[in-house]
């Protein structure tokens, strides 16, 4: 049974947000590279692990989990249909046989007590309407001695690379951020404050918060990375002066290797008493 407590991200992620990430999961993946670094190196995924990954989204993550926990297995959790849809092709062309997905919202899902050794999260973890009733629900899925290990933004500050391009975006397209927008930026903050993140986490023990900065790939070169900024906006196209400005902001971000734009993000791990 499928149990889903926050409706408006359920309808944001099962509508145009979902579709988007769907639609653009290479590019998703390609730019969050660096985090599924930082995060598989503090979650220490041993062979024969049972692996929870929440909110998995394309997979990408399950996928790497379940890589490295074989002959153990990795579940993928989200409560975004169109992505579940491009995880599950995308696992099965992939030949990963020891992954697998389920439909839910991880903070009430009834998920088998004590059935994972590790969860782990890029993310989605954010998105919850009420973390600390969430990361109560994770601790019963976790076995005793079972580890949380999860990633999420540093406040990003209106001076980083990426909070000036993305707030120079926005005024070029004139964008007035509808409820579904607003609702992802809300959220996309919520852990932010290492504070709250320890008070969300009580009942756990051994609980890190640590800074890490990550390279974010906007796109292969300039004119890629305007091409995925502007699929995100539903008029498509900008004057050409306005295109310009957009491009010149981006290119001091231009490497050999992609458009990238350096992030601040917390790395946090927990263990289940």
């Amino acid at each position: 049974m499928t149990l889903v407590a926050n409706s408006r991200q359920a309808e944001a992620w099962n509508g145009p947000v979902g579709a988007h990430w769907a639609t653009h999961q290479d590019r998703y993946d390609a730019m969050l590279a660096g985090v599924n670094d930082a995060l598989f190196g503090a979650a220490a995924v041993a062979p024969g692990d049972r692996v929870l990954d929440v909110g998995c989204g394309a997979g990408a993550t399950t996928r790497i989990a379940a890589r490295l926990a074989a002959p153990g297995h990795a579940v993928g959790v989200d409560i975004s249909a169109p992505l579940l849809e491009r995880a599950r092709a995308s696992t099965a062309a992939e030949g990963v046989a020891n992954a697998a997905y389920e439909c839910a919202d991880a903070q009430v899902h009834p998920f088998p007590a004590g059935g994972y050794d590790l969860v782990v999260s890029r993310g989605g973890v954010m998105f919850f309407e009420d973390h600390a009733a969430a990361f109560r629900n994770l601790a019963r899925a976790l076995r005793p001695g079972g580890r949380l290990v999860f990633v999420c933004p540093q406040p990003p500050g209106p001076h980083s690379p990426e909070a000036r391009t993305l707030a120079l975006f926005a005024r070029l397209v004139d964008e007035e951020p509808g409820p579904d927008a607003v609702a992802a930026r809300t959220a996309m903050a919520s852990l932010s404050d290492p504070d709250r993140v320890r008070e969300v986490l009580a009942g756990y023990e051994e609980v890190t918060v640590e800074p890490v900065t990550v390279e974010a790939v906007w796109g292969r070169d300039v004119p890629d990375a305007v091409e995925f900024l502007l699929s995100r906006y539903p008029g498509g196209a900008l004057p050409a002066g306005r295109l310009a400005e957009l491009e010149a902001a981006l290119g001091p971000y231009a490497t050999a290797t992609g458009v990238r734009m350096r992030a601040g993000v917390w790395l946090v791990t927990a263990v289940r008493p």
